[in-house]
Order: C-alpha cells, then sequence, then structure tokens
C-alpha cells in the first residue's frame, strides 16, 4: 500500500541543510496497524504528514497505492488525500463554528452525493460512536474524549483505506485514551482500516502490529 524508499527531507538554513528525515526506507502492507515511536525531533510528525500527503520530501520516492506520489500534480494528490486518507490530529482540529454533525459532514461535501445520502451517512456514524445526544452540540461544548471522537468520526466518515493519527490520545486522561486506542484497535481488525499512529506511549504503540522507532530522523534498526 505504501512503498518509501530512500525518502530525504531537509530545512535550508543559509547554506547548510538541517535534515529533518534521512534516507527512509519502509513498506506498510493494507490492513496493518503500525505505531512509529521517537523522542521529540525525531521527524515522527514529519515522517506521517509526507505519508498523509500534507508535506513534500525533498528527494527519493513514495509509492502510494502503485501510483508515484511525486510526479502528480497538486490536484491528484489531494484527490488522494481525500479519497482513500483520514487524519486524526491531537489537538482535535475541528471547526469551533460548525455542529457536531456538521464537523462529521465536512469530508462529505467534497464529494458527489446527495444530501439525503451525506445525513444519513452522518447519522451512521454518531450512532456507531455512540454520539448521538451531542449532534446539535459545538466542539466547545465537548469533553476532550468526546471531541476525539468526533475527530474519529469525521476522519473515517469517507470511508479511507489508510488512517493516520499523529499523538490521538496525548491530550486525553488514561481511561480516555485507552477507549479511543480499543476503537483503533476495532477499526483495523473488523472493518481493515490501515492504520498509521505517531506515539510517545509505549503503551500505546503496543496496540500496532509493528513498530517502527526513529532517532534523529532516521528509522533506528
Amino acid at each position: 500500500m505504501i512503498e518509501l524508499k530512500n525518502i530525504f527531507k531537509w530545512v535550508n538554513q543559509g547554506s547548510n541543510k538541517t535534515f529533518l528525515l534521512r534516507d527512509i526506507n519502509l513498506t506498510i502492507n493494507e490492513g496493518e496497524f503500525v505505531s512509529i515511536m521517537g523522542p521529540s525531533g525525531s521527524g515522527k510528525s514529519t515522517l506521517l504528514n509526507i505519508i498523509g500527503m500534507l508535506d513534500e520530501f525533498d528527494e527519493g520516492e513514495y509509492l502510494f497505492m502503485g501510483k508515484s506520489v511525486r510526479g502528480l500534480k497538486e490536484k491528484q494528490r489531494s484527490q488522494l488525500y481525500k479519497e482513500h486518507i483520514g487524519f486524526v490530529f491531537q489537538a482535535y482540529h475541528l471547526i469551533d463554528e460548525l455542529t457536531v454533525f456538521e464537523n462529521i459532514e465536512t469530508p462529505l461535501l467534497y464529494q458527489d452525493m446527495k444530501s439525503s445520502e451525506r445525513k444519513a451517512v452522518v447519522a451512521d456514524a454518531l450512532d456507531r460512536f455512540n454520539i448521538v445526544g451531542k449532534k446539535d452540540l459545538f466542539p466547545t461544548q465537548l469533553s476532550g474524549g468526546q471531541q476525539q471522537l468526533v475527530g474519529i468520526a469525521r476522519a473515517l466518515i469517507g470511508k479511507p483505506k489508510l488512517l493516520l493519527a499523529d499523538e490521538p490520545t496525548g491530550n486525553l486522561n488514561s481511561k480516555q485514551g485507552e477507549e479511543i486506542m480499543e476503537l483503533f484497535k476495532k477499526l483495523n481488525k473488523e472493518d481493515g482500516v490501515t492504520i498509521i499512529q505517531v506515539t510517545h506511549s509505549e503503551k500505546n504503540a503496543e496496540y500496532g502490529s509493528r513498530i517502527i522507532n526513529l532517532l534523529d530522523g532516521r528509522i533506528e534498526k
């Protein structure tokens, strides 16, 4: 599903290059649940953003479902992202002015879908995540755990093949964090969603079927 070959990412500071990622070689198969670990500044989020096509790389090759990402125009890349990738962030990234229902509905507005069908899909998601009673509330009226559930429901609404999660439990207490991780495990096992998560937590990392350790922008062997 994902193949990264000799990926480098750097920023120029004067005449010097500061490397964020160095020579990353990584293959992730459909249906895997992969955890990426490493200290702050090791390149975890940068790697996740490159996989999620939110960030570009400077050297190397990235194949996503057999397609070379590097040669794609912005519009094609954006289309691939919208069709196949869901993203869950530590800071939730919900839109404060929209209700829970409207936040979850947002990704569907980009798809060719009738309003009635859209509403039915959102209703199913609300039901599945046990947040039907919250549908008319705004994000600021929810707890952290509820906001993250809304974020996950929104990420999954378009039925992506790949779910990327950047410190998904970072702002939650341990009980909420455990519930979110159990939910990921279920999505992976029952729905076959491929999941890549960045985490500081060894406990969370162990939910994955494979752990990749990054240090100074390199994958530790």
